[in-house]
């Protein structure tokens, strides 16, 4: 693995393609699930390996609930059980956990792991490894603009006072830098509600691979294409 020089603070990823990864393979909707989910393992480990700060990706939305009910129980088995089994992997690599979205919509069991991920993992130092769980970007706009209308009623703060900063710490996202670089998997070329207010500046690369395809070469190619690109911030 080569050195390489200016690795993104914050890389947020759109694993997108485990269906279609399994269809093509003759395998079940859930295999493809659980191979998705045993490569953002592989993927975060390697990521802490370039020094990637955060690492910010976009499990379930809240739009992924018009899936069959079979489905997204499978899912919500598959994130119990892959939050208790992530802990151990990357808690020796200092790897922190964290997770963000409408937490307490999920089921008392996911949401127990959830919460225990994240004590257990509070003090590690290397990669901060976001997980978006019943989230949506229009979602948590609307849910900030609701607590800065509140805190408004009650004198907290006054409409002077809200400005793009203030916003930003309404946001789930509010202990962490906007992403640098954005990475959607399986081709496609939209960004399905994710971190709209957080990715104003960001760089996209969309890669032609299904997620569980995606590996640490092709990571570190993003981070090279990323390299090259001049991120002007809207100055010249």
């Amino acid at each position: 693995m080569e050195t390489i020089e200016n690795v993104p603070e914050h890389i947020a990823i759109i694993m997108d393609g485990n269906r279609r990864w399994a269809k093509e393979r003759g395998l079940s909707t859930k295999q493809g699930h659980k191979a998705g989910a045993e490569n953002l393992k592989e993927l975060t480990r390697h990521a802490n390996k370039l020094g990637v700060k955060y690492l910010t990706v976009y499990a379930f939305s809240t739009e992924n609930w018009k899936r069959s009910e079979e489905e997204v129980g499978a899912l919500m088995i598959l994130f119990k059980n892959y939050l208790n089994d992530l802990v151990t992997a990357v808690d020796t690599e200092d790897i922190r956990v964290k997770i963000f979205g409408r937490i307490e919509a999920l089921p008392k069991g996911l949401q127990e792991s959830i919460y225990s991920a994240m004590e257990k993992t509070k003090h590690n130092k290397g990669t901060t490894l976001s997980v978006a769980i019943n989230y949506g970007g229009r979602d948590e706009i609307t849910k900030a603009i609701k607590e800065i209308s509140k805190d408004v009623k009650e004198e907290k703060i006054s409409i002077e006072n809200i400005t793009e900063k203030l916003v930003s710490s309404y946001m789930y996202t509010k202990e962490i830098p906007d992403p640098d670089l954005l990475i959607r998997t399986s081709g496609e070329l939209r960004l399905s509600n994710f971190l709209p207010w957080q990715l104003v500046y960001s760089e996209f690369i969309f890669i032609d691979k299904y997620w569980p395809d995606f590996k640490g070469k092709d990571l570190e190619e993003a981070i090279e294409t990323y390299e090259k690109r001049n991120r002007k911030f809207g100055g010249k």
